[in-house]
């Protein structure tokens, strides 16, 4: 194989000194500046910035307006429009899950319940929202349609443990969704 001897390319001379680049890089910013005295700048109108600039002042300001559909937030459990579990705890969404922040203990229905066919619900559900990357992984691959990425943004928590989303927190911001579960089909 012959060797290909490569040749740089030859600067000039204002390439070669930093002085005229740092220059360029200040009329540019220097630039921005004046366009955000002169009015407000592109993009601020969409965002409802107050003030100069694109700014948003959060806690008044929310993005939720502003969301795209495809926005994957944290995920939550849901149940249905009976407020009935639609998890069957067949834990694919933890086997799924790449960071593994979902751990689901299975638990069997008790024989005098009306729904005892259905072979287990979770006895215990947790998600840890410090290690969860928001893929949307599980919720693609849940069967039952029990768990949703809802559009929510500001997760927040004062220590680790309140960051742990068990079963309960989870059904309380989840809500209910309509619509068929095959754990309840009745020609099942």
């Amino acid at each position: 194989m012959p060797v290909v001897k490569l040749q740089r390319p030859t600067l000039t001379t204002s390439e070669k000194l930093t002085l005229p680049s740092i220059f360029k890089g200040f009329l540019v910013t220097l630039g921005h500046a004046f366009k955000s005295l002169a009015g407000k700048s592109r993009g601020a109108d969409s965002l409802n910035g107050s003030g100069l600039g694109v700014t948003m002042q959060y806690p008044e300001q929310k993005w939720d307006g502003e969301l795209p559909e495809y926005y994957r937030g944290a995920p939550a459990l849901v149940t249905d429009e009976q407020d009935r579990e639609r998890c069957v705890s067949c834990q694919l969404c933890e086997f799924i899950c790449p960071p593994k922040a979902i751990k689901i203990v299975p638990g069997e229905i008790p024989s005098d319940d009306e729904w005892a066919k259905v072979e287990k619900r979770p006895k215990a559900f947790d998600i840890d929202m410090i290690r969860c990357i928001y893929c949307g992984m599980c919720e693609e691959v849940c069967p039952e349609q029990a768990i949703y990425l809802r559009k929510d943004y500001a997760i927040t928590g004062l220590s680790r443990a309140e960051m742990v989303h068990d079963k309960e927190k989870l059904y309380e911001i989840g809500g209910k969704r309509v619509g068929l579960v095959n754990k309840w089909n009745e020609l099942k």
